[in-house]
């Protein structure tokens, strides 16, 4: 009985391999109306640094008939002079014979580029396609990138008074450091890619002062995409920070875009009563730690936006601080916030006080965490005026003509990636702060808005742009 019941199951079973495999057709179409279907007409690099290799792009090639294909050849066809190659069911090359794609299945075709040098300082267009032939049928998909040359700074010291141009962007492997009584500029519109833990050491000073129309960045090096249409400059952690050592002094930052990195601008001074840092319309966005970081410095900063850390937003060990209409917001996306958004640390390791001079005024604080490690001023010597706090709470000597529990109603879509911290309809922040504090100077944010168009002057880095009505 036992011996006649697994002969049965084994006779189910090879019947039911049978009706499997009898579905898959192992005959050749050759009809020309069997033909590749791609999931993508365009396979798009975007910018892409000459003299180097790319990231992989892939698409895939579906055979939606039911018998099998045999692609006769596909090869890039070399338009662009040998730019762009392919691997193929895994085998590396830039033309294949004879692929043969079961029905209704499915290959990966993989596609690298590596661009020489066009001698240019704009970006260069190159445009190729791939070609696949079957039965008799030729099918193309586009391949697109922007070759841009750069400048690479490998360790680079400078030790004599430099400009770095927008002419073309600098390439930073290691450390660039400006070296101990040097003063070197950074000409509006100069861009700075850092490679994985590059980093800028300032020891002399350094002018970096940008326009609105030619902002300077300091960025990664990916230019390319994380996933489908999320680009890598969203990513933090992509380079180490900007770092400006005990003796620099006069350093002045304006229309600066720093994003993406790991430990953000770090400031450190031995003397409180020379001017460490000035920072007017600049962005810090976006870094693993913290953005900024102040060690017993001397910072002004007018009309700035500090976003985004995973630990801080800011930091200060003691400091002669004043900010003025600038916006500290924490909305960090990729782990859970560690700690308050401006975090004021009042001893040195060795337990004597670090001393606090200063005020931030029409300054918005706001995110997905707390504000302030403490509850009181009165201890640390610095004064919130005119600001604007989510946390409920009320005024006292320290916290003047705040706005409490309140809601500055940002641009911000944190699950769709955008983080842009202007100011909608309705924001709390609107006209509640105080002109007297904002200096001619500062009279226009980054994005050229007159703060005083209108009788009463906005709170934090952005002025308040009216939405019009929505209509049918």
């Amino acid at each position: 009985m036992t011996k006649n019941f697994h002969f049965l199951l084994a006779i189910i079973g090879v019947l039911v391999v049978l009706s499997f495999t009898s579905c898959i057709d192992d005959e050749f179409t050759t009809s020309s109306g069997d033909i590749l279907t791609f999931s993508t007409d365009t396979v798009a690099f975007d910018t892409v640094i000459t003299g180097q290799g790319t990231p992989t792009k892939q698409f895939l090639i579906y055979n939606k008939s039911k018998k099998m294909l045999n692609i006769s050849s596909i090869r890039v066809a070399g338009e662009s002079e040998g730019h762009f190659f392919l691997n193929v069911d895994g085998v590396k090359g830039d033309e294949f014979h004879d692929i043969e794609i079961r029905g209704e299945d499915s290959i990966f075709v993989f596609v690298e580029s590596r661009l020489d040098p066009t001698n240019q300082d704009e970006p260069e267009f190159l445009k190729d396609h791939i070609e696949f032939v079957t039965n008799g049928v030729t099918q193309k998909v586009t391949v697109t990138a922007w070759g841009q040359d750069v400048i690479i700074l490998n360790d680079t010291t400078l030790s004599k008074p430099t400009h770095l141009t927008a002419a073309k962007p600098y390439l930073v492997y290691g450390t660039l450091t400006i070296d101990t009584l040097n003063n070197v500029t950074f000409d509006p519109g100069t861009t700075l890619l850092f490679h994985n833990k590059a980093a800028l050491l300032v020891k002399g000073t350094l002018t970096a002062k940008g326009t609105q129309d030619e902002p300077i960045t300091l960025r990664g090096d990916r230019l390319d995409h994380v996933v489908g249409e999320i680009n890598f400059d969203i990513m933090s952690g992509q380079w180490d920070g900007v770092y400006f050592n005990y003796g620099s002094y006069g350093n002045e930052l304006e229309f600066v875009n720093m994003r993406g990195n790991t430990y953000g601008l770090q400031v450190f001074s031995e003397d409180m009563g020379k001017r460490s840092m000035h920072l007017y319309n600049c962005v810090l966005h976006n870094a693993t730690y913290l953005t900024l970081l102040g060690v017993n410095a001397w910072i002004d900063a007018e009309g700035c936006e500090f976003s985004d850390a995973g630990v801080y937003v800011a930091d200060f060990l003691g400091g002669n601080l004043h900010f003025i209409n600038c916006t500290f917001a924490n909305y960090y996306l990729f782990s859970a916030i560690e700690g308050p958004i401006l975090n004021l640390e009042t001893e040195y390791d060795d337990g004597t006080k670090a001393p606090f001079l200063g005020s931030f005024d029409n300054c918005i604080f706001y995110g997905n965490t707390g504000e302030l490690n403490v509850n009181e001023l009165n201890d640390v010597g610095i004064y919130l005026r005119n600001c604007l706090l989510k946390s409920a709470g009320e005024d006292d000597e320290f916290f003047i003509n705040c706005t409490w529990d309140a809601d500055p109603k940002f641009y911000t879509e944190r699950e769709k990636y955008i983080f842009d911290y202007r100011l909608h309809n309705g924001s709390d922040a609107i006209a509640r702060g105080n002109r007297s504090y904002c200096p001619d100077a500062a009279r226009y944010d980054r994005y050229g808005m007159d703060r005083f168009a209108r009788e009463g002057i906005d709170i934090g880095a952005y002025t308040w742009v009216p939405e019009p009505e929505e209509t049918n």
